[in-house]
């Protein structure tokens, strides 16, 4: 009889101290999560709720920043070779972590990256012209990572809807931002070094949203985009039981706007 899958998931909480009692809640329902990837956590390393998840037994790996943008890893198990940021692995780049936006490790053998790629304000603007250098440095992060390391896991909010599939009325889409032609060929050179999103092969249709504005009901009316991703390797997507995204904690009072995504694995070195 094989191992319980290995549950990893991704959650864009806008303020891990704001939703700090929401994200406890939702690990406190979901004990199954083995690893929880956090962006735009908002806070200094050294101001992060650490005691509040290590009281419940997680681990803490954090890489943030006052205020704005930040990662972090809660873990049910220690992590191994946590890497922070673009400079861990092309150290030209160092440049690019003034945001905290990436963090790495290993969790039974499977190298996680969790990260919070930039919204990227307006096309033509000097916020737009950073989000597309950055995924072009997350390409090339990547292709390092790939040489190394067959089994790995990219998850976190991308603020980029890869098809018109993504976004619940893609009409004009295409001269905004998070579905610009460059975003999205940005990320596909991203998937072309071997990654799937495996979301979207086992559910073809439409409608499954992980984002909604605060504005005008979008919650309600499921007027969404989807921007949060899990992207196993090739090798990695052999192994995955099941992509899901829930939608529960985005209907609590004052939620985070986006929502949890979670991956099963199985068969992992445990």
């Amino acid at each position: 009889m094989g191992s319980a899958p290995t549950y990893i998931a991704t959650w864009n909480v806008n303020s891990v101290r704001s939703r700090l009692q929401q994200v406890l809640a939702w690990l406190g329902v979901n004990p199954h999560i083995d690893l929880l990837c956090l962006q735009e956590t908002k806070v200094a390393d050294d101001q992060f709720p650490v005691t509040a998840f290590a009281e419940r037994g997680y681990w803490v790996y954090t890489y943030g920043q006052k205020a704005y943008n930040g990662v972090a890893m809660v873990s049910k198990y220690p992590l191994e070779d946590v890497k922070a940021g673009f400079s861990a692995v092309l150290p030209e780049m160092a440049q690019l972590d003034d945001q905290k936006r990436l963090l790495s490790a290993k969790l039974h053998g499977v190298r996680v990256v969790n990260l919070y790629v930039p919204n990227g304000g307006a096309i033509a603007s000097e916020k737009y012209h950073y989000k597309l250098a950055w995924l072009a440095c997350l390409t090339q992060y990547l292709a390092v990572l790939r040489q190394q390391e067959k089994d790995i896991l990219l998850c976190g909010d991308f603020n980029v809807a890869l098809t018109d599939l993504d976004i619940h009325d893609p009409t004009g889409c295409e001269t905004s931002i998070m579905a610009s032609p460059a975003e999205r060929t940005a990320l596909e050179r991203v998937l072309n070094l071997g990654f799937v999103d495996i979301f979207r092969q086992q559910n073809p249709e439409g409608g499954h949203y992980s984002w909604w504005d605060y504005r005008g009901g979008s919650f309600r009316r499921n007027l969404g985009w989807r921007i949060d991703y899990h992207f196993p390797s090739v090798e990695l997507a052999q192994r995955v039981t099941e992509c899901q995204i829930d939608v529960t904690p985005r209907r609590h009072p004052q939620p985070s706007d986006h929502a949890p995504v979670i991956i099963g694995l199985a068969n992992l070195r445990p």
